[in-house]
């Protein structure tokens, strides 16, 4: 009997920056040591074939960041073409970068008697106004009929949050094709951690004393991710804009690039807030150290996003055993993680104010901030890699072996 075969095909895969891609390796790589055979098809600097171990990556040339949608277009057309020299597998699995991946593993499905999986990270086309991308009404259309046919062709979708669910239940998907595998942290994260009072000094320092010495220990609220279109930045300036006279040991430190991070930037420079600042990605090796530097974390995503995507930033910071605050809809999975286990606060994406009050608060009140810190503990043993690379390994098997029965 011949093992079972997977094909993913997204744009990212590693060394290529982004959450997905991540997630994607771990997904990849556990399939392929339970047995499977695993196949990568994405977008790279370079094309041609390559191996991440027994894992067979073919990618095709195509930039790093798309600017345009014309450049999403193009990825789009060359991952199809390039996946017409892949060997046949029995499960396809496409993501949703680029927008429309979906169509793609349908006539993959098809053309090859494969079962299809769809992983959806991002709802499109439904996200593209929310987003602030304007498309001409005729190719929007289009793109939601391709997108029904693909979701109600696809043998199985999974959802990264129950908001999803919702969402897709609302469009007319079939609830028996869903199934909800939450996303998880970054494996470097979950080695035993190094006690809190050793990393976040100033707020050890508040049950001690109110003075705020701006020559003390920074007090920083922590980004870690991709700055893009579906992340406010309004708000998070004019917190920062609060805080910097008062509070001149707060910092925000932004750690990560995205479409949006040079606006951030020349924002920044603009209102002369020295209280920002800001790394690029960060190497795994010193991943957990930078995560565990923040005394915050800071998770965003725009008021009308709900459902669409969930951000993937929410199971790093719970994994680095931090108080989070939720910058967007208080409907979204990472806001329901949030309250479930009491790890920290959800606040109106576009309030700048409430945003600089809830800092201030688990600055000001250590007994609040290790309570929320206790929240992230209690969520970071539920929300763990292996519980849904399991999920996904019993998904895919009842698919080859005709057994799923929901």
């Amino acid at each position: 009997m011949h093992s079972p075969s997977i094909l993913f095909i997204n744009r990212v895969y590693p060394p290529s920056n982004g959450a997905t891609g991540r997630l994607l390796q771990d997904l990849a790589q556990y399939f392929a040591a339970e047995g499977w055979d695993v196949q990568v098809l994405c977008a790279g600097d370079e094309a041609g074939i390559f191996q991440d171990g027994p894992i067979k990556i073919k990618r095709v040339k195509a930039p790093a960041q798309p600017k345009h949608w014309t450049s999403y277009v193009s990825l789009w057309v060359k991952l199809f073409l390039g996946v017409q020299s892949m060997g046949r597998a029995d499960i396809v699995v496409t993501m949703t970068d680029p927008p429309l991946l979906i169509d793609i593993g349908r006539h993959y499905a098809a053309n090859h008697s494969a079962k299809h999986i769809h992983w959806c990270h991002d709802l499109y086309p439904q996200l593209f106004p929310v987003l602030g991308v304007d498309v001409p009404d005729w190719i929007m259309a289009h793109m939601e009929r391709i997108s029904a046919r693909g979701l109600e062709d696809a043998h199985k979708v999974i959802v990264t949050g129950r908001c999803m669910a919702k969402r897709l239940k609302h469009l007319g998907l079939a609830a028996s094709k869903m199934v909800y595998i939450p996303n998880w942290p970054d494996k470097e994260l979950l080695a035993d951690h190094v006690e809190a009072s050793k990393l976040s000094q100033a707020a050890q320092q508040t049950d001690k004393s109110k003075e705020l010495l701006s020559s003390g220990p920074k007090f920083r609220v922590l980004y870690a991710g991709t700055i893009g279109l579906a992340h406010p930045l309004k708000a998070i300036l004019e917190a920062a804009e609060i805080l910097k006279d008062d509070h001149p040991e707060i910092e925000f430190t932004f750690v990560g690039e995205g479409r949006r991070r040079d606006k951030l930037l020349a924002e920044r420079n603009r209102r002369e807030l020295e209280n920002i600042n800001f790394l690029p990605y960060q190497p795994k090796e010193k991943l957990k150290k930078i995560m565990q530097s923040g005394d915050v974390h800071l998770v965003t995503m725009l008021e009308d996003a709900a459902g669409y995507l969930v951000p993937s930033k929410i199971y790093a910071a719970i994994a680095a055993h931090r108080p989070v605050i939720m910058l967007g809809p208080k409907q979204s999975e990472a806001a329901r993680i949030i309250k479930q286990f009491g790890c920290g606060q959800v606040v109106k994406s576009t309030d700048g104010k409430a945003l600089a009050k809830a800092i201030k608060h688990y600055r000001l009140e250590s007994g609040a901030w290790f309570e929320a810190k206790a929240g992230s503990e209690k969520s970071s043993a539920v929300y763990r890699p292996e519980e849904s690379m399991k999920a996904w390994l019993k998904r895919a098997m009842q698919l080859v072996q005709g057994t799923d029965k929901s």
